[in-house]
């Protein structure tokens, strides 16, 4: 004999029974006191390292708001994007060069390009910036022509190489060793059997890599890059080595003038951290291009959140009856 939860036995007792909702589970979470302890503990004392060092009594902070919008200072950041595009432009083209010549079968090529990544990885940029900016001791012209002949071009090295070609070359050659070693762990995780089919079917490995592997490895290839990027753009203050008149090249000049020392470096920190942020951004976006397909669906952009945070907001929620015969009539069949 079966029961059902009124009372009522036999098959009107189950009818019944399986006609009401079940009470529903009340859970009841886990405390963590602690955890709220030392988050207002950190506030704390990130409130209080910011508000000393935004009160120091010698902080002129009508000074950062007068040099902030500069014109040299605005001349000096267009210097510092024009050394990050070119120096990146250098460091992917010859990285991807020298990643391919790395994984190449033939024992001088992949030699070659494993000397050069040793070379530029083992010594610092600032050494390098140094030495193409004085490249003119060793070697006072430069000559190019065809070998055992006549025809050939001489230039003096002081008016071919200047500090602004030295600092792009220092750090253009430098980050062909960083990402060429990103481009051939891009290359490295394309599964090896789809080169073997590939060729086949009759693709050269030019082709297959053009058509094949390099699409599938910027997925990987790609956030690296970004990084590289960023970490670009403030490496290129080591231009100043070279006399090159980036960003903080020109703030040492001026705080070297009105000795505002501090004052010029917070107003060269807004600035790379606003372009920083603006690199940030886009590399967001640039990933999850390169995303499509590896995942079910892409990662909604901040914009698509904020709508649908405000479309949250205004949606009434659900009413919820407390009529026990209500919820009794609702059967599995009806949810």
């Amino acid at each position: 004999m079966t029961v059902g939860s009124d009372g009522i036995s036999g098959p009107a007792g189950r009818a019944a029974g399986a006609g009401v909702r079940p009470e529903a589970i009340r859970a009841i979470p886990l405390r963590h006191p602690w955890r709220w302890v030392a988050a207002v503990v950190v506030l704390a004392a990130a409130v209080a390292l910011v508000y000393t060092f935004a009160s120091a009594p010698d902080l002129k902070w009508d000074a950062v708001g007068q040099y902030l919008f500069f014109p040299r200072i605005e001349e000096a950041i267009l210097v510092t994007l024009e050394l990050t595009v070119l120096a990146m432009v250098i460091g992917i083209a010859l990285g991807v060069l020298l990643a391919v010549m790395r994984l190449s079968v033939n024992p001088v090529v992949s030699t070659v390009s494993w000397f050069y990544i040793w070379f530029f990885r083992g010594t610092p940029v600032l050494v390098q910036i140094f030495f193409w900016y004085n490249i003119a001791t060793i070697l006072p012209f430069i000559r190019l022509g065809i070998p055992f002949t006549h025809l050939q071009w001489v230039g003096q090295t002081n008016n071919i190489v200047s500090p602004f070609l030295a600092a792009v070359l220092g750090l253009g050659l430098n980050e062909a060793a960083y990402m060429s070693e990103v481009v051939r762990a891009g290359i490295i995780s394309v599964d090896h059997g789809q080169t073997e089919a590939a060729q086949a079917l009759g693709m050269t490995r030019v082709r297959v890599m053009r058509r094949i592997v390099l699409p599938q490895a910027m997925r990987v290839i790609i956030p690296p890059t970004g990084n590289e990027t960023i970490s670009m753009l403030k490496t290129s203050s080591l231009a100043s080595i070279a006399t090159v008149a980036e960003l903080f090249y020109i703030q040492e000049e001026i705080s070297n003038s009105n000795f505002r020392i501090v004052e010029l470096l917070i107003v060269a920190s807004i600035w790379y951290l606003v372009m920083t942020s603006i690199l940030t951004f886009g590399q967001y976006y640039v990933e999850r291009y390169f995303a499509r397909g590896s995942a079910r669906q892409l990662p909604m952009t901040p914009l698509q959140r904020f709508r649908r945070m405000l479309l949250r907001s205004h949606v009434a929620p659900p009413l919820v009856t407390a009529d026990p015969s209500a919820a009794s009539s609702i059967t599995p069949h009806s949810r």
